[in-house]
């Protein structure tokens, strides 16, 4: 599993990140790494701390991989410093500096991450961590229709298709999002997500940015398409979520 480490000149900072972060991938296997500040209270970087912190997480990622996200200009300087010192070319060249949001990009990528993505896509999602936000804050809210969900038989191609509507005060927020994308891993499937109030969409269902950019506000009804030989387990195991109101809020309850 790609582990991601955080630079920052502030240990509280990188360690409430980290523990938001921690919140979206529970996973215990994921290493989420933190090198930052000098000491507990000096704000600062250690270019020799990061490249002690870079080995430990290089060996708890197993070969898969490093990615680094950096708050401030001299933690950027601190990382790039910390790949010079390290003695290891094949551990350097696992490394990746991400020039993504911290708080964003660290939430993206921890549950890329923990969804067994490679380092690429992991970096991937890390840099696009602003997307959900601006959606959000530039799609105007549409009534939502009342509906609960329900499947549909696939079509003729074999793609199984399905509709939920979106339970819980603050709706598709980071929270269920992540547990939405953490489900679904593992499913020899491809899933993408529609809103039909707000027509936002398609959305990759294994993206948390995907989902974020959606925009699924309480109530809105959202479109589900998969297809793969698992297409239909995996619809399957959205609608249970979703009708759990994605464990936001009590089964069978609908917002608003």
């Amino acid at each position: 599993m790609v582990a991601v480490l955080v630079v920052s000149h502030s240990r509280a900072l990188a360690r409430a990140a980290v523990a938001l972060a921690r919140e979206m991938a529970p996973d215990p296997a994921l290493h989420l790494g933190i090198a930052a500040g000098l000491d507990e209270d000096t704000l600062g970087t250690d270019a020799a701390a990061v490249a002690e912190a870079l080995t430990a997480a290089d060996a708890a990622a197993a070969g898969a991989g490093v990615v680094v996200l950096m708050d401030l200009g001299s933690a950027v300087l601190a990382a790039e410093l910390a790949l010079d010192l390290l003695d290891d070319d094949g551990l350097r060249a696992r490394v990746e500096l991400c020039p993504a949001p911290l708080v964003e990009g660290l939430v993206a990528a921890a549950v890329t991450a923990s969804a067994g993505a490679p380092r690429a896509r992991v970096v991937a999602e890390a840099l696009a961590g602003l997307g959900g936000k601006q959606a959000h804050l530039t799609q105007a809210p549409a009534a939502p229709p009342a509906d609960a969900a329900r499947p549909a038989p696939p079509d003729a191609a074999g793609e199984v298709r399905a509709e939920f509507t979106v339970r819980g005060e603050h709706g598709l927020h980071a929270r269920p999002a992540a547990l939405l994308v953490r489900r679904l891993h593992g499913f020899d499937a491809t899933l993408e997500l529609r809103n039909l109030t707000t027509g936002a969409g398609p959305a990759a269902a294994d993206s948390l940015l995907g989902v974020a950019t959606l925009a699924a506000s309480a109530g809105h009804r959202i479109a589900v398409s998969a297809s793969g030989p698992q297409a239909r387990p995996a619809v399957d195991a959205l609608l249970a979520l979703a009708e759990q109101g994605f464990d936001d809020v009590a089964p069978g309850a609908v917002s608003g």
